[in-house]
């Protein structure tokens, strides 16, 4: 009995120290993004040439009006190209869309990928640009997007984060999946440049200095989570992610359960696949090269979703609260009865999301968003045994355009 009782206490605890220093990370991280950051500016910037590069699979709902938005904007027009990328699209789409001032370039794969697109556009583009720019099909860009990427890129970046912000919350789901959102932007990139550490990309609205980019995507095949590659590799080389605050685009948030099931289950698998490629390089280049950037991007890809983290800590503490009152008090060596530790860690992940919860969402509607929580912690849960194969098949993401949905920024 006294073995079975130390082994479970061992598997406890380091249960314990993985949540713990999930919930820490979470609250350092959240605390130092309340700190502003503003990049430095230029007077007068060089004018670059862009491509914006927007890649569709099966989009024809909403590219035309996206590849239309796109062309507006503060930025010198013969300064930047819309690229439309058209995967599996049907004729009247392909139509309509060259009969606006924008490159389409048709492509066609037997396992559609976005990395192949971008890689087939850009081969197809040659080298006369300065920067690419990588949209998702539903994104729409803020009026002076382009003009301020190209201004970061007058400081000597090589890759800049815009601020993806929700186009629509008209749904609970849409709603947490912009929350989600927002805290991303607060920890994993807002966060560390006030730290001066690199920001984290995250696959739309993110420009990238052409000749650069052209040549990392032609070694990456990825079928999901290609921006995670493309991400470590940067930082394994010591390139500097840089983030842009106040340079929004829109992107459309999940508002149907399978949607929101798929999404999550592709990106799960992701992280798996790439912590086991890059966790040893991380750890040897962190100590040979004080590669913190690349380190800390590694252990993301270990680290449990929030919404998993809270809702498993809260079982967690509750249990353990109630069984320090049921059971006698021998049992309370037991680290897992044991209420002070769990309900100090969930303590700092519930301060964690009072820090990174943008105020503009402590709304009615957010409460309500709010109780459908326990779900959402059930799907994600769930997820973790079906994560087989899903980064094996292409698993599309349809979009649809939200028309009048107002957006505060």
């Amino acid at each position: 009995m006294e073995i079975i009782g130390f082994l479970a206490n061992a598997i406890v605890i380091i249960v314990f120290a993985y949540l713990a220093i999930a919930a820490f990370y979470f609250l350092f991280f959240s605390f130092m993004g309340i700190f502003p950051y503003n990049p430095g500016e230029s007077d007068k910037p060089e004018l670059r040439k862009i491509a914006v590069l927007i890649p569709g699979y099966k989009e024809d709902f909403v590219i035309v009006e996206v590849a239309e938005a796109s062309l507006n904007q503060s930025y010198p027009k013969e300064y930047f190209d819309v690229v439309v990328i058209a995967d599996t699209f049907k004729p009247e789409t392909l139509s309509a869309l060259k009969a606006l001032p924008v490159r389409v370039i048709e492509v066609s794969f037997d396992k559609s990928t976005k990395a192949k697109s971008l890689n087939k556009a850009m081969a197809e583009l040659g080298d006369d640009y300065d920067i690419a720019l990588i949209l998702d099909a539903d994104n729409i860009m803020d009026y002076t997007f382009l003009e301020k990427i190209n201004l970061a890129f007058e400081n000597g970046y090589e890759a800049v984060q815009g601020h993806r912000v929700a186009k629509n919350m008209n749904n609970s789901m849409a709603v947490l999946d912009s929350i989600s959102e927002e805290v991303n932007n607060h920890i994993f990139r807002k966060s560390r440049r006030v730290l001066g550490m690199a920001s984290g990309l995250i696959g739309s609205g993110m420009a990238f200095r052409y000749s650069m980019i052209k040549e990392r995507m032609a070694n990456i095949n990825a079928i999901g989570g290609f921006d995670k590659e493309l991400e470590l590799t940067m930082m394994r080389d010591g390139i500097k992610i840089e983030y842009l605050e106040d340079a929004f685009v829109l992107d459309e948030k999940v508002q149907d359960k399978t949607v929101f099931e798929n999404q999550r289950r592709r990106w799960l698998a992701a992280q798996f696949i790439y912590f086991r490629r890059f966790a040893l390089s991380g750890v040897t280049h962190f100590f040979t090269e004080l590669n913190v950037d690349f380190l800390d991007k590694v252990y993301q890809m270990v680290m449990p979703p929030r919404i998993l983290l809270l809702g498993i800590l809260t079982i967690l503490a509750a249990f353990s609260g109630l069984a320090e009152l049921i059971l006698p008090e021998s049992s309370t060596g037991f680290i897992l009865i044991n209420f002070n530790w769990w309900f100090t860690i969930w303590g700092m992940t519930v301060l964690a999301f009072v820090f990174s919860v943008h105020r503009k969402f402590y709304t009615r509607q957010t409460l309500m968003a709010v109780l459908t929580l326990p779900h959402g912690f059930w799907m994600m849960f769930k997820l973790l045994f079906r994560l087989k194969g899903a980064n094996k098949t292409f698993i599309h993401t349809q979009h649809g355009i939200i028309k009048d949905q107002a957006v505060n920024k």
